[in-house]
């Protein structure tokens, strides 16, 4: 799971200060504000780590990855490659970890959350490298190790740490490689000292937390009359929801199970996704199921009410299609997963947008073989009507506000800011910002003074 994470020129965003992620992180505003941009670096993150191009710093993407992000200079923030583009992320391990120095044995250092900070800069060619990789391992919040590997002015680089001596390998001094990648120190590096090893840890334990990031866009496939699956497990639904029915039929042939809460009944997961589509009031009933039997082609079956026949989803409303993968990923994906999600109300009528709410905080507190799944959900929205729901759900108690963290997103002269939402025990914002969801007030009053002046207008005729 995130904990936090900090940008610093890149895109619209100068800084965006320390964003606290949450289980159930909600971030709204405007259109072209700087929200998606957020989730875009960490899928180049992920990507890069994924990539077989072990010296590319970070991989801005093509047509065959996750996103496409331009050039460097696309990416910097006002185009000024002058300026480093920096990003500092933290992440509770699904373990704690402990490194030993070998040289002494006594010297142990533990935590179960790591942070890394990272400066990449452009170089004569343009494209990115890293000048600096700083990780920190923590316990309760308290740095126990860090490890500085960074580069000066020169062009040399070093490594350092406040709490461990790195002792050199005997022999000829040779200078420290590049950086592999953003956040790997080379394995000739590490062999240049006799107890860095442990740096190899902390590369994958990044490589693991990227790993465990799925994301689901804001433009969905349009829905067909048959689906094809051949008996593979997809790592997700993509990220326009194309491999949706194959995850469903994947998650129902490996008899997964999960409840909506603790010490609740388990479902399997094909009539848990039909549970919620139901309880969204969307359908009636929802099944799978193969044309004819030993083929490998599916349809997905509908009923929008009690007596309705049993139709194709591609004959019921568009909604239907475009929430599946909505309603799908964050129940599909591995525990200890972090899900981003654009829009995922689009296309739904405002009551179900309000139910999408309890979906997301059931994802969140789901259990499956009887473990928590300790999901993460980061949501961009334009949806008041999934705030209202929120909102209403932390005055009930069916979740804390300490689970859930609402930013708002504006545009400024020099670019964007976050401004963090205060959301108290009674679901209460207590710094509810000017124009959030536009201008209400000002459309009721205009309203109500048009509507006297054509009053005024038909009496006098």
């Amino acid at each position: 799971m995130l904990n936090s994470l900090e940008i610093k020129n890149f895109k619209a965003w100068k800084e965006t200060g320390k964003i606290r992620l949450a289980p159930l992180t909600v971030i709204f505003g405007a259109n072209s504000a700087g929200k998606s941009s957020l989730g875009h670096l960490l899928l180049a993150l992920k990507q890069t780590a994924i990539s077989s191009d072990r010296r590319r710093a970070l991989h801005l993407g093509d047509q065959n990855t996750l996103i496409d992000l331009g050039t460097f200079a696309d990416c910097v923030h006002a185009h000024d490659l002058s300026e480093p583009l920096e990003f500092m992320i933290s992440w509770q391990l699904p373990k704690e970890m402990e490194v030993r120095n070998p040289l002494l044995r006594t010297n142990r250092h533990r935590g179960g959350e790591m942070s890394l900070h990272v400066k990449l800069t452009a170089k004569k060619n343009l494209q990115p490298e890293a000048t600096l990789i700083d990780y920190e391992l923590r316990d309760n919040h308290r740095v126990t190790l860090n490890a500085v590997f960074a580069r000066d002015p020169k062009g040399t680089y070093s490594l350092h740490s406040d709490q461990y001596t790195f002792t050199k390998t005997v022999g000829r001094s040779w200078p420290l490689d590049d950086p592999e990648k953003f956040y790997r120190i080379s394995d000739t590096s590490r062999a240049r000292f006799q107890n860095a090893g442990f740096l190899a840890d902390f590369a994958l334990a990044t490589e693991q937390m990227l790993s465990g990031l799925y994301y689901l866009g804001p433009l969905r496939d349009h829905p067909r009359r048959t689906y094809q699956w051949s008996g593979d497990t997809p790592e997700d639904v993509g990220q326009r929801g194309e491999f949706t029915v194959p995850a469903i039929l994947a998650a129902q042939s490996q008899a997964r199970k999960l409840n909506r809460a603790p010490r609740s009944k388990y479902y399997s997961f094909t009539e848990f996704i039909a549970g919620w589509l139901k309880d969204l009031g969307i359908i009636h009933s929802f099944d799978v199921k193969p044309v004819a039997e030993g083929r490998k082609e599916y349809e997905v079956l509908i009923k929008t009410g009690v007596a309705s026949p049993e139709v194709k989803i591609t004959d019921v409303g568009f909604g239907v299609s475009q929430v599946l993968p909505a309603l799908v990923l964050p129940f599909y994906c591995p525990a200890n997963s972090v899900v981003w999600m654009e829009q995922p109300e689009i296309h739904l009528h405002p009551q179900v947008q309000a139910e999408l709410a309890d979906a997301y905080i059931c994802a969140v507190k789901a259990t499956e073989k009887n473990a928590p799944r300790n999901l993460q959900l980061i949501v961009e929205s334009h949806s008041e009507h999934f705030l209202n729901r929120l909102q209403r759900r932390i005055a009930d108690g069916t979740i804390g506000p300490e689970e859930v963290a609402v930013y708002f997103c504006k545009r400024t002269d020099d670019g964007t800011e976050l401004e963090p939402l205060k959301l108290n025990m009674f679901g209460d914002i207590e710094n509810w910002p000017e124009n959030f969801f536009g201008d209400e007030m000002a459309d009721h009053t205009a309203r109500i003074v048009a509507a006297a002046k054509r009053r005024k207008e038909m009496t006098t005729k």
